[in-house]
């Protein structure tokens, strides 16, 4: 399946969520989430974890597991092919839903233990097309990377093929890895901005 990650500063997860929380459909039939985050902030968040919406205490767990769904501007062929074979049609605001969407958020993350992963993986093949098509899917992702302070967002294959770099340091790119500017992952966190700076 394909994904969307994101790496931002652990002092930014809270935003990042929150900013993600605002991407949810306007209706939801299951109660709210309450999450304690490591630092000890406190969200309620309209998903769920592990399809359940008891309470979830992060501080002293590794990660947070979020099934979400989002609404996504529909003006693109690649929205409008997926409304069109079976997915929900616009809401009045011209936005889709689509979902479910697995969001892991590893506290300390693969890549660089001084950041936050946020991966956003797609549940369906159907989705994984989508996630690679939409030009809109892939904005909703960058967006959400420059509004929580990220540092970098990948559209991963999650199959060992070359990752795309989508955002980088503040601009979109499009770079990939392996590629001649960052021939290994090692390479790309290497280029990222110092975890223990004070700017965002």
């Amino acid at each position: 399946m394909y994904g969307y990650d994101i790496y931002l500063r652990p002092r930014n997860v809270a935003r990042a969520l929150a900013n993600l929380a605002e991407l949810a459909p306007p209706a939801r039939a299951v109660p709210p989430l309450e999450i304690t985050l490591p630092g000890g902030d406190r969200l309620v968040l309209p998903f769920t974890s592990h399809f359940k919406s008891d309470p979830v205490d992060c501080s002293t767990s590794g990660a947070l597991e979020l099934d979400t769904s989002l609404m996504v501007d529909v003006d693109d062929a690649a929205l409008h092919e997926y409304a069109r074979t079976g997915g929900p049609g616009p809401e009045a605001d011209g936005r889709i839903q689509i979902g479910y969407i697995y969001a892991t958020i590893r506290f300390e993350s693969l890549l660089h233990p001084g950041y936050t992963s946020v991966e956003c993986w797609a549940a369906t093949s159907g989705m994984s097309r989508l996630f690679a098509r939409s030009a809109n899917v892939r904005k909703v992702f960058t967006d959400l990377t420059a509004d929580s302070g990220g540092v970098c967002c990948l559209f991963d294959t999650g199959d060992g093929a070359p990752e795309q770099v989508c955002w980088l340091n503040g601009e979109p790119t499009q770079e990939t890895v392996s590629g001649p500017r960052f021939p290994d992952l090692r390479a790309l966190v290497a280029a990222w901005s110092d975890p223990s700076s004070e700017h965002p």
